[in-house]
């Protein structure tokens, strides 16, 4: 059995056991459709639903829909408009088409005649602001317990799922290092990502977010993405968190890079040694909390090493200062979206995790189960809109500080598959190392 053929029956068995335990026998999963602009005619990017691309690696085809009896072959109505203004969508012959019953239709009248009565009994999984879907007569719309026992169980990948995001990462990797070299030949941001964008020959829509470029203070700017069409007198940091897709899967990394040794190119690789450090704390069974409260740690640890802050890691930790330097999240699942669903899900009967007051932008608290694939993004920045509340705090030397800010900050991220025993897969890293090889 090949791993598609694998991943389908695994996507089927949890969609059969979905539907059951929220008493549905059907489901209409729609891939959805452009939404144009405010008092305009002009379409944003299209976005495919992520539960339509789970069953098929087809990204680029709206208004096409699967319909799922339970038990059933899954039929593909696939959306091809007689249209002169566009290119048509072409869908090249693959292994997917051999295990869906393939219904090429240009109208979505065609969809609702040929499903019938059966449309009144189905669940909807999908967009449906714009007509004739928001007129269908259906069951349900979107169910949140359908929703939330799928979530919960695509939490953990198939192979095929694997191939895909191993080929994301390297196509992520090979742009990053064309990045690189762009930062280090005295490049604006502009410039940077068209660099990025020219080595894995993608649209900017094509990517999986808006990729984060920044140079020098820019790099502390944690959703930076304005890109400074000139380059900076003097180009001192480069922080870069971007990413690519394979067949809906998505990547996500992060570097940052220091033009010369010294201060700031240390604090690059302390930030870097103490995510590795990390990295083999992964083991099925621990609470991805405790992984963060775990780099929190070793964060206020670079802290005291290098004078920003004076005290033990741990003193640095339970007084906050760490927070004030790594204010986000340790890392999300990723997979079909890159911050994948189902990170608060106790089980697959919608029972959630409470975000922690302390730690608020988590976006991750499940155990660590094998089969997860998830990120570690361990920063360390100068953000003064935060600082400001330790203003008065003796324990922060604020010189030292100082020589910081002009550089940014610092951000590492991995994707991370879970292993049995703590042998994980670093998607990340490898794909560097096969470039490299």
């Amino acid at each position: 059995m090949s791993s598609y053929a694998a991943h389908i029956a695994t996507v089927q068995a949890r969609f059969d056991a979905a539907l059951a335990a929220t008493n549905f026998d059907s489901v209409l999963v729609y891939a959805g459709q452009p939404r144009v602009a405010f008092l305009d005619d002009n379409p944003a990017p299209f976005k495919v639903n992520p539960l339509f691309k789970y069953w098929l690696p087809v990204t680029a085809s709206p208004k096409s829909a699967i319909f799922y009896e339970r038990g059933q072959k899954p039929v593909l109505f696939l959306f091809q408009a007689r249209d002169f203004w566009h290119a048509p969508v072409t869908i090249e012959p693959a292994e997917w088409q051999e295990h869906v019953e393939l219904v090429v239709i240009d109208d979505l009248s065609k969809l609702t005649a040929q499903l019938g009565s059966k449309l009144q009994d189905a669940a909807f999984i999908g967009e449906d602001f714009a007509e004739p879907v928001a007129s269908w007569n259906l069951k349900a719309r979107n169910p949140q317990d359908l929703i939330d026992h799928l979530h919960f169980h695509r939490a953990l990948k198939t192979e095929w799922e694997l191939e895909n995001l191993r080929v994301a990462n390297e196509r992520a990797a090979y742009a990053h290092l064309a990045a690189r070299d762009a930062f280090l030949a005295g490049k604006s941001e502009l410039e940077i990502h068209h660099a990025y964008l020219a080595a894995i020959h993608f649209r900017e829509s094509e990517l999986p977010y808006n990729s984060i470029v920044g140079l020098n203070e820019h790099g502390a700017i944690l959703h930076y993405d304005v890109y400074e069409t000139q380059a900076p007198a003097e180009s001192r940091s480069f922080l870069i968190d971007a990413g690519a897709t394979y067949r809906g899967y998505c990547a996500d990394i992060t570097r940052t890079y220091a033009r010369n040794e010294g201060f700031f190119a240390d604090l690059v690789t302390a930030v870097d040694d103490a995510q590795q450090t990390l990295l083999k704390e992964i083991k099925p069974g621990v609470d991805y909390y405790q992984l963060h409260v775990s780099q929190h740690l070793k964060i206020a640890q670079i802290l005291s090493d290098f004078g920003f802050v004076e005290g033990s890691a741990e003193s640095i930790y339970e007084q906050g200062f760490s927070s004030a330097f790594f204010p986000h999240g340790l890392g999300h699942f990723i997979g079909l979206q890159v911050h994948d669903v189902g990170g608060f899900l106790r089980n697959d009967r919608g029972d959630t995790y409470d975000r922690d007051p302390r730690h608020p932008f988590l976006r991750l608290l499940r155990p660590v189960e094998e089969g997860q694939v998830f990120t570690i993004e361990p920063g360390l920045y100068v953000v003064d809109q935060l600082l400001e509340a330790h203003a008065d705090a003796k324990e922060l030397n604020w010189e030292r500080i100082a020589e910081l800010r002009p550089y940014g900050g610092v951000r590492i991220e991995d994707s991370i598959v879970v292993g049995a025993d703590g042998n994980n897969e670093n998607l990340t890293r490898d794909a560097f190392a096969k470039l490299q090889a």
